[in-house]
């Protein structure tokens, strides 16, 4: 091809394929004889790409060839650096060295404390503001804008206007960028970007003073710098150079592309860059504001001369022009022809939720795998939606790797440095200790079983309430396990432990951010091993670890102990652990920016809901939006226009899926305004564009049969099974709900309260009957009752807030019951014994039982008490048998069950520690429920009979007799809910066989 003069600037359509395109035209135009493609130099925007043009030349190369020199820009949103071409060793004598980003983002913290004073954030919001000030400096930076530009006294007049808060932000941002650079020119160093403008400037004096004798290409380059722009412009201007743009829309009209705004070029001399009617959230824009940074006319663009492999009909660029005209130009879909708006080898397909799309989409790959050869990529900004994807590929041994990555905390090694800062933070609570314990890293290894033998333990003896906060409560309950014989020698085990986390927990209230990071790091070793360092993700940490460690001894950074776990997830979620390898060589899963010039034949755009793709524009945080626009600096709308050419150019593939969800986590959701620009353009035309196949297969290959539906327990153990003993607890579970009796009872489950739960009434109670137990054994001096629940609260190792709550109640109601017994003591009534066991055999059933209290009155006859936390039972739940405890005591009394105790029983009373208003102290009062007058209950003379009577009925029908246990015997009784799942209650109570 003869070169012309004048710069040499292409576009490659969507349609032709970016990277096969672009190779399929260089190797016949660069080809030499003797090195091939060697002497040729790629300027290519990332490393990303650099593999992707890569493997398209493995494709087509035919055979074994010298690939060209390549060279990536150093794409700023992906975090990459100029590689050693634009960044040669020689440069640094000009330019300076750039200051750490970490480094910097910590003192911006620094400035940012001092600056605002008593108005200062905390650490962690702190922190995130330093982190956007110094992504809002590097913006104005990349822009070529220096602060001079922000004291500008037309700047000045634009923050006069504005509310206070916005003038307040400008002003701190403008000195805290001032003390910045001041450090900066003291240390004789550069932002990072401004390092970056000065070495394109430096390569482009270079290269225009004395040109290369190689040719040299920039390819797929779309960032509209200055700095860039002059580069591309010096790069298209050598002998044997090129610049070649994706998916410049070449076929535009005029008028369109006139109408898409000044771009950077103001119509009058002191007009901002940008004006207020630009269209930036339209695809080309950004291209239009880079060739007017290059100075070059769009009609100075010519178009590439090659196609890739996986190209689509050229009808598909003309319609994606159509597709994405301005307000003004959309007006005329009406009057389009149907081949202008048809979109041939585009799929709509809509999903129900994301979990329907995830596996809609999986299946489309697997379909799509079964023609050889054939490339299928998904591209989505929802890494959610990727990781459901990459999941359901599994169903079929599939293995697809999510190159966007994954960030740091949710990766095994990241989630152990979160759990151990967790720890230290919250001084070892349950919840972060235990799974910071049972992580897959932790203890693994030969011993990894007798490690979970006694994290398990420890787990069952957690649960509860909160215990005290620290290390030594914890150690006493595991002495106490070790007593019970738990675990396996589990408190050798917990020395262990508690030697690796003791140095987290006995920092200050306040840290050096240094020290703490080391600590974190020695503590993750000795958890672990080198097994925490040892993957991708483990390399990724220790790698950000050291650069934030060494940052923040510089800075001397302090935060809150507290803050540090908050301070940590922020900094490791903008870091990505990418896959060292790939997996299945014809899947790829790309986000957004991975996605630039790659192509497949079959390419499904995923996650299309607004807000996802495009995502909402973030406000600037530091500086308004009118000053941004008059410094020249691009909207946030300029990155709906960067997502709307992602999506333009993925629609260049042969087959293209577009999908999206009715709905999100978190409730429904608007599609994306490209997804109803979509269905607008088509029309009648879109019904015939839809994907429903792979939704119905996706709601289908999960579906099952319809199960029989689920029958009302009513479970008949045999004999032997059913020859147990009756705990007094137990009986009126078993008349009102023998189901729960048999699950209790019989299959001896237990329902396990959670970690760090809520104090329970049984949690309350046994503190209660271990205060009474104790201060009766003790002679029930009067004053001593506070002191020993105290003590008793002490030993359950309650945590402070529950002591807290709990205690003003409970000690009002122990100071009524002090009152109580000294009262019943004048009337002649004395204890003779608390919490004492005792048992009786009735029809050859053994019945056994706790009495919390046995008094004797002044005649002789005997009072059984029960002590409830909360409202007792009613008497018409005693009258009808579903209350017998009181009663079945009493008859144990009656037969001489409690050792030392004789009489005849007739007091039933429960002592209540509930809100009263008649009592002394606000709580407590004494229920009996005996049938007296209007009062509902069980004549006295009766009480014990009836409570006989009911027992007999029980053993003759369930533990004697082959009564089915069923379910729910008696709906209306509540209070019992321990089994509701295991008997699978919601499924057949709703059809009404409760009642049956």
């Amino acid at each position: 091809m003869p070169e012309r003069a004048g710069p040499k600037v292409y576009s490659i359509a969507a349609h032709r394929g970016f990277a096969d395109a672009l190779v399929a035209g260089l190797i016949p135009r660069y080809a030499d004889k003797e090195l091939g493609l060697a002497r040729l130099t790629l300027l290519l925007p990332s490393s990303r790409a650099v593999r992707i043009v890569t493997e398209a030349f493995v494709r087509l190369s035919g055979g074994g060839m010298l690939l060209p020199r390549m060279a990536a820009v150093g794409d700023l949103d992906l975090d990459e650096t100029l590689g050693p071409l634009l960044d040669p060793l020689g440069a640094g004598s000009e330019v300076p060295p750039a200051a750490d980003p970490t480094l910097r983002w910590l003192r911006l913290a620094d400035l940012l404390r001092e600056e605002l004073g008593p108005d200062a954030p905390k650490a962690p919001g702190l922190l995130r503001l330093a982190f956007e000030t110094g992504r809002t400096m590097d913006r104005l930076t990349v822009e070529g804008l220096e602060l001079g530009d922000l004291l500008d006294e037309r700047i000045a007049g634009i923050v006069g206007d504005l509310a206070s808060h916005w003038q307040q932000s400008t002003r701190t941002f403008a000195r805290v960028q001032a003390r910045w650079l001041a450090e900066l020119a003291a240390r004789g160093e550069v932002d990072a970007p401004e390092r970056r403008n000065r070495l394109f400037a430096h390569a482009a004096r270079r290269w225009r003073e004395r040109p290369p004798a190689h040719p040299v290409v920039a390819a797929g380059v779309t960032s509209a710098s200055p700095a860039l722009a002059s580069l591309l412009r010096v790069v298209s201007e050598l002998p044997q150079g090129a610049v070649i743009l994706p998916d410049l829309d070449l076929s535009l009209d005029e008028a369109v592309w006139q109408s898409l705004g000044s771009a950077g070029i103001p119509a009058s001399e002191g007009e901002a860059p940008f004006g207020e009617r630009d269209a930036l959230a339209h695809p080309q824009y950004h291209l239009k504001l880079l060739l007017n940074r290059m100075g070059v006319n769009r009609g100075e663009v010519d178009a590439w001369h090659r196609a890739g492999m996986a190209a689509a009909p050229p009808e598909r660029s003309r319609a994606i022009s159509n597709l994405f005209l301005p307000p003004e130009g959309s007006a005329g879909w009406v009057d389009l022809k149907p081949d202008q708006r048809r979109l041939s080898g585009v799929r709509l397909m809509e999903s129900a939720h994301p979990g329907e799309e995830a596996q809609a989409i999986a299946l489309l790959i697997r379909q799509a795998l079964e023609v050889p050869k054939k490339r299928v990529a998904l591209i989505t900004p929802d890494r959610g939606l990727a990781g459901r994807v990459v999941a359901h590929l599994k169903r079929w041994d599939i293995v697809a790797d999510d190159t966007a990555g994954r960030p740091l905390p949710q990766t095994p090694a990241g989630r152990i440095l979160l759990l151990l800062a967790e720890v230290a933070a919250e001084q070892a609570t349950p919840v972060p200790l235990l799974s910071l314990l049972t992580h897959p890293l932790a203890g693994a290894g030969e011993g990894r079983a007798v490690w979970l033998d006694n994290a398990r333990a420890l787990d069952l003896a957690l649960r509860g309430p909160r215990p005290s906060p620290g290390l030594e409560p914890l150690a006493e309950i595991v002495r106490e396990q070790a007593r019970r014989g738990k675990g396996s020698d589990i408190a050798a085990w917990w020395d262990g432990v508690q030697a690796i986390l003791a140095p987290l927990l006995a920092g200050a209230d306040e840290v050096k951010l240094g020290t703490a990071l080391a600590r974190l790091a020695e503590a993750g070793e000795a958890l672990c091993g080198t097994r925490l360092w040892a993957e991708a993700d483990g390399r990724s940490l220790s790698a950000w670890l050291e650069e934030l460690r060494i940052a923040a001894d510089q800075a001397r950074t302090r935060l809150a102990a507290k803050d540090l776990p908050g301070v940590l997830r922020d900094a490791m979620d903008r870091v990505s652990v990418r896959p060292p390898w790939g997996g299945h060589p014809r899947v790829a899963i790309y986000g957004l920016l991975e996605a630039r010039m790659s192509r497949a034949d079959l390419v499904i755009c995923a996650g299309l809901a607004e807000g996802t793709w495009p995502a909402a524009p973030s406000p600037e945080p530091s500086l308004p939006p009118p000053v941004l626009r008059a410094l020249g600096v691009p909207s946030g709308e300029f990155r709906i226009g960067l997502a709307a050419h992602d999506l333009a150019g993925a629609l260049g593939a042969p087959e293209v899926v577009l999908s999206w969800a009715q709905r999100s986590e978190g409730g429904p959701v608007i599609p994306s305004r490209f997804v109803l620009r979509v269905q607008a353009m088509l029309g009648e035309l879109a019904e015939s564009h839809r994907e429903t196949e792979a939704v119905a297969l996706a709601r289908a290959i999960d579906h099952a049969s319809p199960a029989p539906a689920y029958p009302r327990p009513q479970p008949r153990p045999s004999a032997e099974q059913r020859d147990v003993a009756l705990a007094v607890t137990a009986i009126d579970r078993l008349r009102g709900d023998p189901y729960q009796f048999y699950a209790g009872s019989i299959l001896r489950l237990r329902r396990k309260d959670g970690l760090d739960a809520e104090p329970t009434a049984a949690w309350q109670g046994t503190v209660v009957h271990a205060v009474m137990e104790r201060w009766h054994k003790n002679g029930g001096g009067a004053g001593e009752l506070t002191a020993l629940a105290q003590e008793e609260l002490a030993k359950m190792q309650a945590h402070v807030v529950t002591r807290g709550l709990w205690w003003p109640r409970l000690s009002r109601a122990l100071e009524w019951i002090d009152l109580k017994i000294a009262q019943d003591r004048g009337e002649g009534r004395e204890v003779l014994a608390s919490e004492i066991k005792g048992e009786m055999t009735l029809a050859g059933v053994k019945v056994h039982g706790r009495a919390d209290r046995i008094d004797r009155r002044a005649d002789g006859r005997l009072v059984v008490v029960d002590y409830k936390t909360g409202k007792p039972p009613s008497g018409g739940q005693v009258k009808d048998g579903f209350a017998l405890q009181l009663g079945t005591l009493g008859l144990i009394a009656n037969a001489r069950g409690f050792k030392d105790v004789a009489g005849m029983p007739d007091g039933f009373e429960y002592w209540s520690f509930g809100k009263d208003d008649k009592s002394a102290t606000g709580f407590g009062y004494v229920y009996e429920p005996v049938a007296d007058g209007k009062k509902v209950g069980i004549p006295r003379d009766e009480f014990l009979m009836e409570t006989q009577r009911y027992l007999l009925e029980a053993i003759d029908k369930w533990i004697k007799g082959d009564e089915p246990f069923t379910a729910r015997l008696n709906p209306d009784l509540g209070g019992y809910n321990d089994y509701d799942q295991l008997m699978r209650l919601d499924e057949w109570q709703a059809r009404g066989e409760a009642e049956g």
